[in-house]
């Protein structure tokens, strides 16, 4: 009889998990369709998917025939700093997202070996992987130098990928349109492009220009991945500027050609019409060649005064905005008030005439107070939708963590996937809910060799996620961005219940995810 009771226990142990969920339409992350199913986690790792009617578990979760999806992958984040002010990610959590991927547009932490130490030891909410930045490796080296590199100045640069490598990155990013990156060439960016192919990485770029010569810079991206054998990302993939929309079946149709070709070239969208970078970019970039005492020393003096100003105009004129009222400030250091309002707005304000000369002028002096973040609209919604109907087109919020009510931030940093899903996919029907989801983990998870993450199925780790599809919805405006994403009930990071009944737990069971070169 004690042998038969052993027997009886030893079977219940094997049938037992943490969190069992239940009656759920189970979306694996394959693209392939929903099926009504379970999923038992057990010790942060899914362990069974599938009709469990055997299995018990302390948490037992009932989806109700909601979604049931693995945790969604950010394949285009910022989050170095903020992470650790923030940790709990609240934006990210809210919106389904479960791991990003940061060091984008060439920034990177410096030293990625000490930054995966502190995220091991912070434990944040969501898990964290990084590319390693040009922009960081050539300031590193070089500064805001406008040259090319010594030979032993890029083989110092590229040194520094093989140790980011090697400490763990997924691979290499640029950002070719900021200070000091659009100061370098082609050929270095494939020097280092090569190194981080030796390491398994994947080449990640904000282009050279994405509006007035994005068919250009797209080429340059494509041509660095097949000069270094490396994969390519491009990121937050647009056409800017008024005079170009339209024409996202032609730059679309680069990264098709170049995968008929071969070439792993894959693309990252955020779904808004608007985009948000520094306000820095609408000057000419010789302008912050040597730094910011350069910068200041040019603007004063009144022949370069004029020459910036120019060519500032001449952009303008080619992008065929009248005015930079598509300009909207989203934070200035130097006058809070402005944050939310147009460079038109600001212009007024300032006694100045409605004019883009006189705005121009506005510009160049809030660039020397310190700059500014800024949103600007000038993309056009049919390109979007466009470009979201590519299969190999993942999401990418472009965000940092937030502080709850500062600044006025773009809203994607909020709302991306919620929106994707509302907006989209359920609305607008532009693309499947389960073609949706593929792109957001097991794509995602594929293009960045996150081998354990980005797929319902046993033995990969418990990220997962329960949503409401017939409800997700993102509330973060222009106007009124800190707003968090509804319809997501329950999120699971590494098997740990961060979002209980729509609640943030506070639960902090994020790690850091190591590149496939990480030496232990």
């Amino acid at each position: 009889m004690a042998c038969l009771l052993l027997a009886g226990i030893t079977c219940l142990g094997q049938n037992a998990c943490d969190v069992l969920i239940k009656n759920g339409r189970i979306i694996d992350g394959t693209g392939n369709s929903w099926f009504y199913g379970d999923v038992a986690v057990k010790a942060g790792k899914i362990i069974a998917v599938g009709k469990l009617t055997d299995y018990t578990a302390p948490k037992t979760i009932d989806a109700n025939k909601m979604i049931v999806a693995p945790g969604f992958i950010d394949v285009h984040a910022h989050v170095e700093g903020a992470i650790f002010q923030w940790p709990t990610a609240d934006n990210y959590i809210y919106d389904g997202v479960t791991t990003v991927i940061t060091g984008n547009c060439g920034g990177s932490a410096s030293n990625l070996k000490n930054f995966f130490n502190r995220i091991d030891s912070l434990h944040p909410s969501i898990n964290i992987a990084s590319l390693v930045g040009h922009n960081t490796i050539r300031d590193q080296v070089m500064h805001h130098d406008n040259r090319l590199p010594t030979t032993a100045e890029q083989q110092q640069m590229e040194s520094l990928v093989e140790e980011a490598m090697k400490d763990g990155a997924v691979g290499l990013s640029t950002g070719l349109i900021y200070i000091p990156g659009t100061f370098a060439n082609t050929e270095e960016v494939v020097g280092l492009a090569t190194m981080a192919s030796r390491y398994n990485g994947v080449y990640a770029s904000h282009i050279r220009n994405e509006e007035n010569k994005c068919v250009e810079a797209i080429n340059e991206a494509i041509n660095i991945g097949k000069a270094a054998n490396i994969p390519v990302e491009i990121s937050h993939f647009k056409i800017g500027g008024k005079g170009n929309w339209g024409t996202s079946n032609i730059t679309l149709g680069l990264v098709q050609q170049a995968r008929q070709e071969g070439w792993d070239v894959t693309i990252d969208q955020y779904p808004y019409t608007a985009s948000s970078t520094n306000l820095g970019v609408r000057l000419p970039d010789w302008a912050f060649a040597g730094g910011n005492d350069s910068l200041k020393i040019r603007l004063h003096d009144p022949v370069l005064r004029a020459q910036i100003k120019k060519e500032m105009l001449q952009q303008l004129q080619k992008y065929k905005f009248k005015n930079y009222s598509y300009c909207v400030v989203a934070s200035y250091s130097a006058d809070s008030t402005y944050n939310g309002k147009s460079i038109t707005d600001i212009n007024k304000l300032m006694g100045r005439r409605s004019k883009a000369t006189e705005e121009a002028e506005t510009i160049m002096d809030m660039v020397e107070k310190g700059g500014a973040q800024m949103v600007y609209h000038s993309m056009n919604e049919d390109d979007v939708k466009y470009i979201m109907k590519y299969p190999f087109c993942m999401s990418g919020a472009d965000a940092g963590v937030p502080v709850p009510g500062k600044g006025m931030p773009h809203p994607r940093g909020y709302g991306t996937n919620a929106r994707v899903l509302g907006k989209y996919v359920r609305d607008e029907k532009v693309i499947s809910l389960e073609e949706a989801i593929r792109r957001m983990t097991s794509l995602a998870a594929q293009k960045f060799q996150l081998k354990d993450r980005g797929l319902l199925k046993e033995g990969m780790a418990a990220d997962i996620v329960v949503f409401d599809d017939k409800t997700v919805s993102d509330h973060a405006t222009f106007e009124q961005p800190h707003q968090y994403s509804t319809g997501f009930y329950y999120v699971l990071v590494n098997g740990q219940l961060v979002v209980d009944n729509s609640k943030h737990t506070g639960a902090r069971s994020g790690i850091p995810l190591y590149g496939p070169s990480k030496k232990f």
